[in-house]
């Protein structure tokens, strides 16, 4: 028993976090990929430091399509923030300006910290060594602290088999840390705030609950499946935003399906932000000169491979 803490505020952590909004974002299709803006939407423009977020949404391809190269035809600049591209089906093939190149496969993310300017060009297509013709998945931009946006581009890919999961109590499922830490396991991608991207996989009839930090920001978006999140009925696409406070989050899947939940957050940003196309910076000026800098060849040159 916990002889050290209050029977009030014992109580008070088990209560469910009230639910702020639910979304289905927008459409903002690019090229062939159907894709749900979620983030920002009409009720936030942003959780905790993600101030973007793209679902692209699961499709089955033809097995005779034709296959996507990076080729110059979709390059363009970022600065300022960190991209984190991950995928449930697909390969993604990346290439940018500061010479990096990768194919990342179903299951994994890959994270380019754009830093004081990069230009990157990638396509996503079907998994070769999956075979199951879908593409899904996920891009964030994550924004990057003031003295962290002037620092050099990097880039990290990872598999799979380097994404650490854990397996849930009574066989409901598993939690995959995309970024963040869980229960002493933690992700490979850095961290400039406190943020968090778990992928929950949800057996039919299970739940899960996480008791949630009152100084960090929480959303939860539904892949697939049909869920109740904190007795609110969700289905797939569907993103809810949670009230700031102590509390708990509940996801059940009470329906005949498994179900796939991506939930993330993390440390509110409090610095200015101002956003204009890709660039992401803290004022008017900042962003000018971001965009003078592309303009006048400072981002470099892709060297495709």
């Amino acid at each position: 028993m916990d002889f050290g803490k209050d029977p009030a505020e014992k109580n008070k952590a088990l209560d469910k976090r009230k639910i702020s909004y639910k979304t289905g974002g927008h459409r903002a299709d690019i090229g062939p990929y159907i894709i749900y803006r979620m983030v920002s939407n009409n009720y936030v423009d942003r959780v905790g430091p993600f101030v973007f977020l793209d679902h692209v949404v699961p499709i089955k391809h033809s097995s005779d399509e034709k296959r996507k190269i990076v080729n110059g035809t979709g390059a363009h600049p970022h600065r300022g923030i960190a991209t984190l591209t991950y995928l449930i089906n697909g390969e993604a093939d990346h290439n940018d300006s500061r010479g990096h190149h990768a194919l990342v496969r179903s299951g994994g993310a890959q994270w380019m910290k754009a830093g004081n300017g990069i230009i990157h060009d990638e396509v996503v297509n079907v998994d070769p060594e999956t075979n199951d013709l879908m593409t899904h998945g996920f891009q964030f931009w994550v924004n990057l602290p003031a003295k962290n946006k002037a620092e050099p581009p990097q880039y990290l890919p990872i598999q799979a088999s380097e994404i650490s999961v854990k397996n849930l109590a009574d066989n409901a499922g598993w939690l995959k840390i995309v970024a963040g830490e869980y229960e002493g396991l933690s992700s490979k991608i850095p961290a400039y705030l406190k943020q968090f991207i778990f992928h929950i996989h949800l057996e039919v009839g299970k739940i899960f609950t996480l008791e949630t930090d009152k100084d960090q920001e929480y959303a939860a978006l539904i892949a697939l499946g049909t869920v109740a999140i904190n007795d609110n009925e969700s289905k797939a696409n569907e993103l809810l935003g949670f009230d700031k406070g102590q509390g708990t989050i509940e996801i059940h899947n009470k329906s005949s399906e498994t179900a796939d939940i991506i939930l993330f957050g993390g440390e509110p940003y409090t610095e200015p932000i101002v956003a204009a196309g890709p660039f992401v910076m803290n004022s008017e000026h900042e962003i000018s000169r971001a965009y003078n800098d592309f303009y006048n060849g400072k981002y470099g040159e892709i060297k495709y491979k």
